[in-house]
């Protein structure tokens, strides 16, 4: 549990900062695209952080739905996101050792999402189950975002073949969120319908 916790105030902590250096970035450039991953990570850490603050009671009455809601929303802006990637910008050419460290801490991030949900349990806290759906959520996001600067940082494919990738992957993308929200809603009234029956049947 506490090392659970050290791990989601890491990923809030850096969630804050990449969301603030893509809004600046934007700001600059000036580029929607950056102003847009930002606002997505922060609208994420803001998530994360009531997740982490609330009352054991609250998890799953409010959190759990709320949560849900917020990933199921937030696949709206991830959208808006291929389209701007398909249509205008294609992404940011960074130098090679650069992607190399971007794509290393991106593959690393999803290797542990996807040790998480593996290792998640019937008896696993809600709170755990929360954050780790908020934690793939997250992950995903950077897969796209790593795919869409690697495709213009080295050669080989042509405008038309990045534009397709870029679709195709952001697209994966946002139903993969989409659901990781479903997923908690339903859960949540699935538990509730659960003790209903249960209060019948006594």
């Amino acid at each position: 549990m506490n090392k659970t916790y050290r791990m989601a105030i890491l990923s809030l902590v850096i969630n804050v900062i990449y969301g603030v250096y893509n809004v600046i970035m934007g700001v600059a450039s000036p580029s929607w695209w950056f102003l847009t991953a930002g606002t997505y990570y922060l609208i994420l850490s803001v998530v994360r952080y009531f997740v982490l603050r609330a009352k054991k009671d609250e998890i799953k009455r409010v959190l759990k739905p709320f949560t849900g809601s917020m990933l199921m929303v937030l696949s709206i802006p991830l959208a808006g996101m291929v389209v701007l990637a398909s249509v205008k910008d294609r992404g940011t050419d960074f130098h090679e050792i650069a992607m190399i460290t971007i794509a290393l801490y991106t593959f690393t991030k999803l290797t542990f999402a996807i040790i998480n949900i593996v290792k998640a349990k019937s008896k696993t806290p809600e709170r755990i189950k929360i954050l780790r759906n908020i934690s793939f959520a997250d992950a995903f996001v950077s897969i796209f975002s790593l795919q869409r600067s690697m495709l213009v940082s080295f050669e080989g494919m042509a405008v038309n073949e990045i534009r397709i990738m870029n679709i195709a992957t952001g697209s994966a993308v946002c139903v993969i969120v989409f659901f990781l929200g479903l997923n908690l809603v339903i859960e949540r009234f699935i538990s509730k319908d659960n003790r209903k029956k249960c209060v019948l049947d006594k």
